[in-house]
């Protein structure tokens, strides 16, 4: 899988829009800055494919980016206060009606800040996972936060905060020193091969 021929391919702003699937979708969901443009653009050498922003809830629709076979999905982070009524009803149709569609979904990443407790809304989304039976992964950003002793007081926590926990693959990353790239990687590619 060549990521640096990483291209930005469509971004749609209501499901309607999204034209049915025609290969292997992995998709990058998480609480509103918890760093999925970040992630993204490490994860595909790029330095601003996903576009990042300091303001949380920056990402109102789908992004579509093709590398070689797959598309990477990058779906508008959830439970930011900031933004009204209407435009969360959106997000949540938006995303909702992504993940419950047809489509070749073939792993999605769901993305926790290390540093913290999982939210209500990351809760609330892992159980949906598991309930959806939708294969995903955990990966803990901003590792570079922690020292490894608060790592490992925050893993331990994980373990009763997080449904599932041990059954989960967890991936610890950092899209400053660029920790848990090569281990996404794998995973795709892996699942790739197995499709």
């Amino acid at each position: 899988m060549n990521y640096n021929k990483a291209e930005f391919t469509a971004s749609y702003g209501l499901f309607k829009q999204i034209p049915p699937s025609d290969r292997p979708e992995f998709a990058f969901a998480g609480h509103s800055n918890v760093g999925k443009s970040s992630l993204i653009n490490k994860l595909l050498n790029r330095k601003a494919l996903a576009r990042v922003s300091a303001t949380p809830g920056k990402t109102a629709t789908i992004n579509f980016f093709s590398v070689d076979s797959i598309y990477v999905v990058d779906l508008p982070g959830y439970g930011y206060a900031q933004v009204s009524r209407s435009e969360k009803k959106r997000w949540a149709e938006l995303i909702e009606g992504y993940l419950h569609d047809d489509r070749d979904l073939a792993l999605v990443f769901q993305l926790v800040d290390f540093r913290h407790k999982p939210t209500d809304d990351d809760i609330m989304m892992i159980n949906f996972l598991i309930d959806s039976e939708i294969p995903f992964v955990v990966v803990l950003t901003k590792a570079d936060k922690l020292k490894k002793t608060e790592r490992e007081k925050r893993l331990e926590a994980f373990r009763t905060e997080i449904p599932c926990f041990e059954d989960i693959t967890v991936v610890q990353f950092s899209a400053e020193t660029g920790e848990g790239v090569d281990e996404l990687r794998g995973i795709i590619n892996d699942v790739v091969e197995g499709e």
